[in-house]
């Protein structure tokens, strides 16, 4: 008897535009449960949680829960570029082996691509933001890895990075070439800053240790001449490059930059603004 007018306590209704109250025990137990009621209905009707019958979960099929969607293999699983000679893997790497954070996981990918390439021989110097990171920069990444090679290498190191197991694709700009490593962008960039890569470029590249594994990066005269070189009206981040700029002031040629770029508006204007901040002194004149 007891529960029925317990029960009967909890589904009363009560006047229009009145809080309906629930008492310890009830549904809503721990937080405060009130509601404005706008109807005569049982308030058990009212709160019912019950699905339906009929519902049924749904079982993806296997076939479909393929990790790209289209029935292809995920790009982490790419052999490895530390096998025997020759490209042959000795094993594949599982998801658990890579790096637990995007930058670790960059330069992982940037140590494996510049293997493959030192092992074959091919000419190539490490660019962007890697590149100022092994110039002593700070290990803030970007998105991915930049290698620069001469458009005359360019089909000989895809074919290079394929029989290791890499992915290399052509994108819509015709002055790189986009591979994946370890899950990780690599651009293999064989005109910059509207340019093409020549030897003498490659030639001034200093060997760094990059996390360990030497290899050629780009001198920081030439990583600067570029970085001034791609502002346009359209592109011209001045607070991307700024920090490059302070990290690397004192191993850049700056007269050698302003002879270059200086002429350019977009560049002109970051040239000075380095001079305003006193990252650099004025043209001619000593800091």
């Amino acid at each position: 008897m007891r529960e029925i007018q317990h029960r009967a306590h909890l589904c009363a209704t009560v006047p229009h535009g009145q809080l309906a109250r629930v008492e310890p025990g009830g549904p809503g137990t721990g937080a405060a449960w009130a509601a404005i009621v706008g109807d005569r209905r049982p308030a058990r009707r009212q709160c019912s949680s019950r699905r339906p019958e009929t519902e049924q979960q749904v079982t993806p099929n296997a076939e479909e829960t393929t990790p790209d969607g289209y029935g292809r293999k995920p790009v982490t699983e790419l052999r490895t570029a530390a096998g025997p000679a020759g490209g042959s893997p000795h094993h594949e790497l599982c998801a658990e082996e890579l790096p637990p954070d995007l930058n670790q996981a960059i330069l992982e990918a940037t140590k494996q691509v510049a293997a493959i390439l030192k092992r074959h021989e091919h000419d190539f110097a490490l660019a962007g933001s890697v590149a100022v990171y092994a110039h002593g920069g700070t290990g803030n990444l970007q998105h991915d890895a930049d290698f620069c090679i001469r458009p005359e290498d360019a089909e000989a190191v895809a074919a290079t990075l394929e029989q290791a197991g890499l992915t290399v694709y052509a994108p819509p700009e015709d002055w790189l070439l986009k591979a994946k490593c370890l899950g990780q962008d690599i651009d293999l960039i064989f005109e910059l800053a509207h340019q093409p890569v020549t030897a003498e470029l490659l030639g001034r590249a200093v060997e760094l240790p990059v996390d360990s594994v030497r290899m050629p990066v780009l001198a920081p005269t030439d990583l600067m001449r570029a970085l001034l070189a791609a502002f346009s009206e359209h592109h011209c981040d001045f607070g991307a490059v700024l920090p490059i700029a302070r990290q690397l002031r004192e191993m850049v040629d700056w007269e050698a930059v302003r002879g270059e770029c200086g002429d350019a508006p977009m560049p002109a204007a970051f040239l000075y603004l380095l001079e305003r901040l006193e990252v650099i002194a004025p043209r001619g004149g000593d800091r």
